[in-house]
């Protein structure tokens, strides 16, 4: 959902990105003219100009003689918002064309700052899930969840590692417990690579990775935790407004 206190051609920016991350426009696919695209969205063609600017300055798009193309294996990824908002559109966290392993998933007792973050008492449990994503040969993300052990109750494949199930998890989670996220925060830092999260994004040990930490609440305390990282060369985007 675009914010309608962002200029219009961020809006349109926005529109743009949201049908590549989705897949509704593929990797390669060719964009209409641009006259063509500036009536389809409603707005001058210069302001079509500056959102195609902006997208092609995220890495969404390329431009040549030929005209302009959604990028191959473009070097951005998904933000924890803009997987948030995805599953809520279309029930899924991947985009088009991405895949998912989950290689574990079970209740246990979680690290002390797993505990604070859900409240727990000392030897309470959580869900763990881990697992990681790409699209083709490429490694885009490995990441840990952390959900309230009384979820998998109501919600039993957060227990499974059924490639099927797993994408749509927060959508089944929210339907089935009644709870819905309202709000969310990322945190982000860059590090380098110990030797479980090298294996698993194909890097050497010691490379460069950006890292991050999220959570997903409502008003009756965290939903979803999650720590995740990202291999060096993948940009992930953020859009505001302020005021």
């Amino acid at each position: 959902m675009t914010d309608p206190a962002q200029p219009t051609y961020m809006r349109v920016a926005e529109r743009i990105r949201r049908r590549i991350l989705d897949g509704d426009l593929a990797e390669g696919a060719k964009l209409p003219p641009v006259r063509e695209l500036a009536k389809a969205e409603g707005v001058a063609v210069a302001t079509l100009g500056r959102s195609l600017d902006q997208l092609q300055v995220e890495g969404y798009i390329t431009t040549s003689r030929r005209g302009t193309f959604v990028s191959n294996a473009p070097a951005v990824t998904a933000s924890g918002h803009d997987r948030v908002v995805r599953v809520q559109r279309t029930g899924s966290v991947l985009s088009e064309g991405e895949t998912m392993i989950v290689t574990s998933a079970e209740l246990i007792v979680p690290p002390l700052y797993v505990a604070e973050i859900f409240g727990l008492d000392e030897g309470d449990q959580v869900v763990r899930r881990q697992w990681h994503t790409g699209r083709g040969s490429q490694r885009l993300m490995l990441a840990v969840t952390w959900y309230p052990a009384q979820f998998a109750a109501v919600v039993p494949e957060l227990l499974s590692t059924s490639r099927t199930s797993s994408p749509g998890l927060l959508a089944k989670v929210q339907e089935e417990t009644g709870r819905k996220v309202v709000a969310g925060r990322d945190d982000m830092h860059a590090r380098d690579a110990d030797s479980r999260e090298a294996g698993f994004l194909g890097l050497r040990v010691g490379s460069p990775i950006l890292a991050g930490a999220h959570r997903l609440w409502d008003d009756q305390g965290v939903i979803e935790y999650g720590e995740w990282c990202l291999p060096y060369r993948l940009v992930i985007g953020y859009e505001y407004s302020i005021g």
